[in-house]
This record gives structure tokens, sequence and C-alpha cells, in this order.
């Protein structure tokens, strides 16, 4: 089974509204150069590995006011046994939240008629422009792909939400903006702000996010306040 490199056991913000303990899986197919994540793509073989039937153990105990799981990365969906992992989540009683970048349908498509899921958050990088996905992926993206994906979210019928890092390097109001024309009713949009502490690429440290009065202004334009 796919080792699980990383645990948080409770917390409050990653299932909007619901308490939930955080399994991460390593390895990730983008290189985001924002990404707080990249232990887990590129020294993975240094982190804790945990065993999820540990994990589940430990958990049982909270399952009163434990609301689900979070399997999160890297990005998940390259995990083969992905649909075996959230099986065995399932079967512990536990709902199952994913967090995934979009660029694997496939995989979307088949957890949703296996019914595997509860949740699910879709990190958009940028608006569906070829250059600018790239620049804010660090790959070159399949766009389809990413649509695809989209297009199962929304119609998947669960709770999902839509998330984006901005910063002002890389994306401005017309961007964000872009991202709510192609959002219909019952799907949303999440800012993240960009925090320089310690992203993939160590130029970004001379970077900085929006201010918090333009972050307020930004999420106030677009609805999410």
């Amino acid at each position: 089974m796919t080792k699980i490199k990383g645990f948080i056991e409770t917390s409050f913000i990653d299932w909007p509204g619901k308490v939930c303990a955080v399994i991460f899986l390593p390895g990730c197919n983008f290189r985001c150069p924002f990404c707080h994540n990249h232990p887990l793509l590129q020294n993975q073989d240094k982190l804790q590995s945990f065993l999820l039937s540990d994990i589940l153990a430990r958990l049982n105990k909270f399952k009163q006011w434990l609301d689900g799981i979070c399997v999160s990365g890297g990005e998940p969906t390259l995990a083969p046994d992905l649909p075996d992992i959230l099986l065995k989540i399932r079967s512990a009683g536990f709902k199952v939240k994913l967090d995934t970048n979009g660029s694997r349908p496939q995989v979307l498509a088949n957890l949703f008629d296996q019914e595997l899921l509860d949740m699910v958050a879709m990190d958009v990088k940028a608006p569906l422009e070829q250059a600018k996905y790239n620049q804010c992926a660090g790959v070159m993206v399949d766009l389809d792909l990413i649509r695809q994906s989209i297009a199962l979210i929304k119609n998947s019928g669960i709770d999902h939400e839509f998330r984006m890092t901005v910063l002002p390097k890389f994306h401005s109001r017309q961007d964000i903006m872009l991202w709510v024309d192609n959002l219909s009713s019952g799907s949303s949009l999440k800012l993240q702000n960009f925090n320089p502490d310690d992203p993939l690429d160590p130029t970004l440290h001379q970077e900085s996010g929006f201010s918090p009065e333009e972050f307020v202004e930004l999420t106030k334009s677009i609805g999410l306040c």
C-alpha cells in the first residue's frame, strides 16, 4: 500500500465546516513554484511513514466528534491503490474528502462511480490559458484533463469547492474573475493568499502575497465574503 507520509490528527480548516484528520500521500505530477508541501515531492524518503491501520485505530477513539478524514498530498490520485485506501477509511466509519489538482479525471470518475467520496476540493492554478497554467503548475499541463475534472466535480452531486492560491506575481484580479465566470450555482471558489515562508521555488521568498486589505477586497469583489 502507498506509504502515508504525513498525518494531522485534528484540523479545523481542511474540510469547511467540519473537524477532520488529514493524511498526506507522497508524489505529485505538478511543480507549483508556490507549493508548501514540497517535501512530499523531493524528500519523501526522509519523512516518517504511517500505517493506515495505525491511523484508523488511533482515530477510532475520536469517531464521535471527528467528521471525517481528508486525503491530501502531493497528488493523491497518483497512488495506484487510492480506491483501496478510501474504502478502508469508509469501512472504518469515516467520511472522506479528497484534495486534488484535477490532472487525472479518469481516477476521479472511478472514485465517483464507486461512491467513495463525500467531498472534493480541486486546486485550480490559473485561468485556463496554457502559458499561465503551465507557469503556475511548473510543468506542461493538459488543460483538457483539467476541464474534464472540473466538469466531473461540478456534476458529481457531492459537496465540493475549487481553490486558488494567489500572488501578485502570477495572478491579477482579472485572472480570478475569469474563474468566477466558469462557476455555476452550487460551486464555490476559495482564495488562498500566498505565504512566502517556504515555497518550492526559493526565489519566491522575496515575493509577498496580496496585502490583507487587497486580499479582502479581492474576496469581496467575487462574492466570497
